[in-house]
């Protein structure tokens, strides 16, 4: 499903599309990422809960200006002290593209889409004054906390079904899928790779 938005003043002609992501967006998105946040944001705390891990299924979006990736956000499976959630992160927009409303456009279509998927709450790491808009507030993660270092007030959360998130107290998390990373070839294949090798 693509959803095509109208930007706002900055380029009034130029819309960008939000779709899947697909298999082929992906040097594109860790170019934007490395843009975005730097060598460095593999080190992150919520790191942790995405690494060896795949995204929530259905739940990785791309935003598209001019035929190039200028957006992405992923949503990862976790367990909030027990409670089903997702991790929202990381989300970001190529910097030429940061007046577009692509940022807020990703950002809503993405919890549109996980409200849709029956999904009770999505938790973040990240400024409160910029995700309030969206409904996070640190109003149901007091009792949480990250596998590492982070700032209490940063630790967000939104609620997509009214008392998902009730009575939440503990570690966050992953539960996601582990990536899987050896692929095995089928046995007759790796016998006639062995037999032409020979």
């Amino acid at each position: 499903m693509t959803a095509v938005l109208k930007t706002t003043a900055a380029v009034e002609t130029a819309p960008f599309a939000i779709r899947a992501e697909r298999a082929s967006d992906l040097r594109a998105r860790e170019a934007l990422l490395d843009a975005s946040f730097g060598e460095g944001r593999h080190t992150r705390t919520c790191q942790r809960l995405r690494d060896g891990r795949v995204p929530a299924e259905g739940l990785s979006f791309t935003a598209e200006h001019d035929g190039r990736v200028v957006g992405t956000v992923r949503l990862w499976h976790v367990s909030a002290a027990g409670v089903p959630a997702l991790v929202l992160g990381p989300l970001a927009v190529d910097a030429s593209c940061r007046k577009l409303g692509v940022g807020a456009a990703l950002m809503r279509h993405a919890l549109q889409e996980a409200a849709a998927r029956g999904h009770g709450a999505v938790i973040l790491r990240g400024d409160p004054d910029y995700y309030a808009r969206f409904g996070f507030s640190a109003a149901r993660t007091g009792d949480l906390a990250l596998p590492g270092p982070f700032e209490r007030e940063r630790l967000l959360a939104v609620e997509l079904r009214t008392g998902a998130l009730d009575e939440t107290s503990g570690m966050i998390v992953a539960t996601g899928a582990k990536i899987c990373t050896r692929a095995r070839r089928p046995r007759a294949r790796r016998n006639a790779a062995v037999a032409v090798a020979a």
